[in-house]
């Protein structure tokens, strides 16, 4: 029992799973608030543009 324990111990593969795991997911968070970052610029400026256009064209 205690030879599985040790050898359990050394073992690091679980781990490194873990690691990248984390590491996957918090990319997947900060692309995430990237993309919702830009997505709401551009709906900004598009409603900007789309206001203007539409003043411009009542003159």
């Amino acid at each position: 029992m205690l030879s599985l324990l040790k050898k359990f111990r050394r073992n690091q593969s679980g781990a490194t799973a873990i690691e990248y795991a984390l590491i996957a997911g918090l990319i997947s968070v900060a692309a995430i608030g990237a993309w919702t970052s830009v997505g709401t610029n551009v709906t900004n400026k598009m409603n900007d543009i789309g206001s203007k256009i539409g003043s411009a064209g009542g003159n």
